[in-house]
């Protein structure tokens, strides 16, 4: 079964964001894309992975 999206709010600095969103840009990738890949790592690197990337997910 698929699941339905989460919003994660996130406080940051206006200046780190502008230039987040800026460096984001240049790349042409999404600010929302480049924060869930580093959720992702985050994950897999503490063994915390969750699904069809994990090792323990069903294929």
């Amino acid at each position: 079964m698929e699941q339905k999206p989460a919003r994660l709010t996130v406080l940051i600095d206006a200046e780190k964001k502008k230039a987040f969103e800026a460096l984001c840009a240049s790349q042409d990738i999404t600010a929302s894309q480049v924060v869930r890949q580093l959720i992702r790592e985050y994950l897999a690197r503490h063994g915390a992975g969750h699904g069809p990337h994990h090792p323990d997910a069903s294929p």
